[in-house]
């Protein structure tokens, strides 16, 4: 495990292009580590957003995952891509990645590709410890989806011998990225005898773990992006609130969470597992600056 906290690039003077598929704040953290390594690319669907991403050394590319005829240029542009989009479709299937992998289907295809995936492609794992085999089972429409843009991805980069790998990532934290409204509304979390585990990764690290796939991740491989610091969920609202001078959020039964909050919220609430990192650690050789919760 090494102790290099920037997971530097080797500086290639003949630099490859590298183009971003979804450009919110994780995409931005990452630009800002891949300077003058690429020339960098994103694709961006609002064309109000170019003048940010040029400020930034960004060529953007305008398009509509939703629209496989605007992805046309995508074509044969970059050898490298980092497919960080949410998934969309009325089916069962990831429109958005059929329509991008089309697309990087025509001319040269890339020679490496990451997606960032989520952990809810396990559901419910009742609080056991969880590894990158175990059986998706996923519980959600939204982890449906994302169980359908991996195993497009897998199936495509086989075929087309790309350099393809999953981080599977569970919730993002950092500043502006923190349950900060639901505490000052009140919801309520669940008893501790009652509640499920939940997993984190701080956006920093995240965003670093993304460079040290594309330096050391292995062909067709997952691995999951999360911290050391597996906590119970109603502990870390308690932890956030402690952290803001907020109130801590009542604690009730699992019966009455349900009825309070939303299908959504509790969706996240009532599933329980805890993430292993090993492979994480071993293979992408990550060293987490927040290897425990660290709050803004």
């Amino acid at each position: 495990m090494t102790t290099d906290r920037r997971v530097p690039m080797k500086h290639n003077r003949g630099m490859n292009n590298l183009l971003i598929i979804g450009c919110g704040d994780i995409a931005q953290r990452v630009i800002s580590l891949l300077s003058g390594h690429f020339h960098l690319y994103a694709l961006v669907r609002d064309p109000a957003r170019c003048v940010s991403l040029r400020r930034m050394g960004v060529t953007p590319i305008v398009g509509d995952l939703d629209k496989r005829r605007s992805l046309r240029r995508l074509a044969g542009l970059a050898q490298v891509v980092l497919h960080l989009a949410p998934p969309g479709g009325d089916g069962e299937q990831d429109g958005r990645t059929r329509n991008l992998l089309a697309a990087l289907g025509q001319g040269t295809r890339p020679t490496r590709l990451v997606y960032i995936s989520t952990s809810g492609v396990y559901g419910d794992c009742a609080g056991a410890w969880v590894s990158e085999t175990r059986p998706l089972r996923a519980q959600t429409r939204r982890a449906m989806l994302r169980v359908s843009a991996e195993h497009q991805i897998r199936t495509w980069a086989a075929r087309n011998r790309v350099r393809a790998s999953i981080l599977r990532v569970p919730g993002i934290y950092a500043a502006g990225r923190l349950p900060l409204d639901r505490l000052r509304a009140g919801l309520p979390a669940i008893l501790a005898a009652e509640d499920g585990y939940s997993n984190h990764i701080h956006a920093d690290d995240l965003a670093r773990i993304i460079l040290a796939a594309l330096r050391h991740a292995r062909p067709n491989r997952v691995y999951h992006a999360v911290d050391d610091d597996g906590m119970k969920m109603g502990d870390y609202f308690d932890a956030v609130a402690d952290a803001h001078n907020l109130p801590r959020p009542p604690r009730l039964s699992r019966a009455e969470v349900q009825q309070r909050v939303s299908p959504m919220m509790w969706s996240f609430m009532n599933e329980s597992r805890r993430l292993r990192n090993d492979r994480m650690k071993r293979e992408l050789k990550v060293w987490l600056l927040h290897p425990a919760l660290a709050l803004p």
